[in-house]
């Protein structure tokens, strides 16, 4: 049974940084592509942020250069290094994985999900 926990979110400040961890279980984590995706309130999900399985890299343009991906398959883990954050990503952030996943940033190329967790960001 696949499971993704993540954790990390909080609440900063505009210019503030935090760090999110997406803890998977139940499948071989290192042959699958790991992403982040975030939805704000009446917005649809939008892909952050993406690592395939051979190390290639996938973002948004809002987070280019200021979000960094990065997985640990020994630990079946996977980060999103979020810097110099600002009111617009303010948002649910989510994990996902999936298999030959083709577009990286598309949700619909995902199929487990993880719960979320809640990023806020403040001016």
């Amino acid at each position: 049974q696949v499971e993704l926990v993540e954790s990390g979110g909080g609440s900063v400040q505009r210019g503030g940084s935090l760090r999110l961890s997406c803890a998977a279980s139940g499948y071989t984590h290192k042959n699958y592509c790991m992403a982040w995706f975030r939805q704000a309130p009446g917005k649809e999900r939008e892909g952050v942020a993406a690592k395939d399985s051979d190390g290639s890299t996938s973002y948004a343009d809002s987070v280019k250069g200021r979000f960094i991906i990065s997985r640990d398959n020994t630990k079946n883990i996977v980060y999103l290094e979020m810097l110099s954050l600002q009111p617009e990503d303010t948002a649910m952030y989510y994990c996902a994985t999936g298999y030959l996943v083709a577009s990286r940033l598309d949700p619909y190329e995902y199929n487990f999900w993880g719960q979320g967790t809640q990023v806020t960001v403040s001016s």
